[in-house]
């Protein structure tokens, strides 16, 4: 079941996800249900911003795109929660609040 994913929302990347760049895709790969997920390059660099080891607070990562990329605000927080909730569905990412 998916948890409500919001800008305090912490995530993680559960053991065996697999990523490899292919050109100018990420490719994700969740060994344990063998699902294949792509991110193109503005969900690529949210996949690189998510990566540390310890869980990540979304507000964070929002913060860090605002800064490195020239973005509405408001956009940016929807398109990276939407993200966000696609990979929880697809088991790629694990959510606490």
């Amino acid at each position: 079941m998916s948890q409500a994913v919001s800008l305090s929302s912490r995530v993680r990347i559960p053991e065996g996800i697999l990523a490899n760049l292919l050109e100018d895709e990420l490719v994700l790969l969740n060994l344990n249900t063998g699902v294949y997920f792509s991110l193109d390059p503005a969900g690529t660099r949210i996949w690189q911003l998510l990566q540390a080891r310890q869980p990540q607070l979304l507000q964070a990562v929002l913060d860090t795109l605002t800064k490195e990329y020239d973005v509405d605000t408001v956009r940016c927080a929807q398109d990276l929660l939407h993200l966000v909730l696609r990979l929880q569905e697809n088991d790629l990412l694990e959510v606490s609040n």
